[in-house]
């Protein structure tokens, strides 16, 4: 970890004079002052609910040593001015570092300890399965190298810059998520991480509603494949070949351009396709004439192009195929989508963290190919701008096709549920409830024995709740015995 002395000069670029910085470690950086513990150091980041200004005092109380801060605090602390010239006497902790804005003095520290190592650094966006795909590099990578990884989806201006400062000299790659909600963030956190390889999923309507328009989404992610160095540096543009918006983005780049996806003319390309439901997928990998069988063990036919995705950033860095098959297997990380064992011998798929027209059609094609009868609960799709009615309405006429019976939650699911009656689902077979607990209370009394039952909506609607009340022993909830 980085000491009091490089936090001090890497927010003023002045490096302090030897003596007047104490040489303490600091023990890790927390922008939540209850995760203080003894030589931590605390962004004080102003909230739409909260401004972490007002919590330094207990995060020193908690063994904090430094803070960053843009405002006065009551704290009991040394304040040192950023934009000035650094004292000449003894600097001691607590300390507290003033800057015009607090955000903007941590991203600089994340990125001058970025360039202070070496590591190959790989980044990936998408609309959709970011998450899960940064996931999946990261276990194809470590089967080689020592792997630094963003945390969870600890993809924007402050999970990014949090996950670089605990970079070492012994990471030899770095892999990172990043989000956005407008043009211009993306390009922003490439300038602190200063990728070497980008990889970018797909492109569709999240986020819309920030946006505007397809093509501006198509513009924010294009922002990785811009900021790589050139191939004669060793920058690489990893492209899903099968969305043509991703295609096009080799012409935003100087890197090489790799491919992958069903197509035969990508670079990397999969066949022959073989859901074994819960068990995972099985496909064959093709590369410069060689064919690999692979089974891995995510859920769905969708999965396969995050399985490519993960073999072609192991291809890019030299890796053997032994080494990327065993890392697409060895996914020990929780991912996205996850089976549970629900009430009255269900199943519950799990796939409540996120929604969008994509991601729950493809959530609807892995329910259909599980055995069982089929109940789909869906919520909300949030942040779809004008693409919000078409966008509900064609996860509606899809789930026609697969499920027995469907329950939606809140105003916007209710869009989905009145384009299945539409499209000829049976009135009795459809239920459009406003909040989790009515379609739990419901679910109680349809759900049974061989039952799969998948549970999605946006992070918004926090349909964990869901999954959580189906999951506990009948005797524990609402007193059913």
């Amino acid at each position: 970890m980085l000491t009091l002395a490089d936090l001090v000069e890497g927010i003023t670029g002045q490096e302090p004079t030897e003596g007047v910085v104490p040489n303490l470690e600091l023990s890790e950086v927390i922008v939540d002052s209850r995760e203080a513990r003894p030589n931590s150091l605390f962004v004080a980041l102003r909230g739409e609910r909260q401004d972490g200004h007002d919590f330094v005092a207990d995060a020193f109380a908690r063994g904090a040593v430094a803070a960053i801060i843009e405002r006065e605090v009551d704290a009991e602390c040394q304040t040192v001015n950023t934009k000035g010239p650094l004292p000449e006497t003894s600097i001691r902790p607590p300390i507290c570092l003033m800057a015009e804005d607090s955000l903007k003095a941590f991203q600089r520290l994340a990125a001058f300890w970025r360039v202070r190592f070496s590591p190959r650094v790989i980044g990936v966006t998408g609309s959709v399965g970011k998450t899960t795909t940064k996931e999946m590099i990261w276990s194809v990578l470590r089967k080689r190298f020592h792997t630094l990884k963003s945390w969870g989806s600890y993809n924007n201006e402050i999970g990014l810059p949090l996950t670089l400062l605990y970079l070492d000299s012994s990471h030899e790659r770095v892999v990172l998520e990043m989000g956005m909600y407008a043009l211009g963030e993306i390009a922003e956190l490439a300038a602190i991480a200063h990728p070497h390889v980008g990889v970018v999923t797909n492109v569709g309507p999240t986020h819309l509603e920030r946006l505007g328009t397809i093509e501006r989404i198509t513009q924010a992610k294009s922002e990785l494949v811009e900021a790589l160095p050139p191939a004669s540096e060793g920058g690489a543009a990893i492209l899903n070949g099968d969305d043509p918006m991703v295609r096009a983005m080799a012409e935003k780049t100087e890197a090489e351009v790799f491919y992958y996806g069903l197509d035969p003319a990508c670079d990397l390309w999969a066949s022959h396709i073989e859901s074994q439901g819960l068990e995972g997928v099985r496909f064959q990998l093709h590369h410069k004439g060689e064919r690999l069988h692979v089974k891995i063990p995510l859920l769905g036919r969708h999965s396969v192009h995050t399985a490519l995705a993960a073999a072609a950033v192991g291809l890019v860095e030299g890796e053997s195929w032994e080494e990327i098959i065993a890392g697409l297997w060895d996914v020990t990380e929780q991912l996205r989508l996850v089976a549970v064992r629900g009430i009255k011998g269900s199943t519950i798929l799990d796939d409540t963290y996120n929604a969008s027209p994509a991601s729950s059609i493809a959530a609807l094609n892995l329910l259909e190919e599980l055995s069982g009868r089929k109940i789909a609960v869906l919520g909300d799709m949030l942040e779809l701008g004008d693409f919000e009615e078409e966008g509900h309405r064609k996860v509606g006429r899809r789930a026609v096709d697969v499920v027995s019976v469907l329950i939606t939650v809140g105003p916007r699911g209710r869009i989905i549920g009145q384009e299945a009656l539409a499209c000829g689902m049976a009135e009795g077979d459809i239920f459009m409830v406003e909040d989790n607990q009515q379609a739990t209370t419901h679910l109680r009394q349809i759900v049974g024995q061989g039952d799969i039952v998948l549970v999605k909506g946006s992070r918004g609607m926090k349909m964990e709740e869901i999954v959580a009340a189906l999951t506990a022993p009948l005797n524990q909830s609402q007193g059913i015995s």
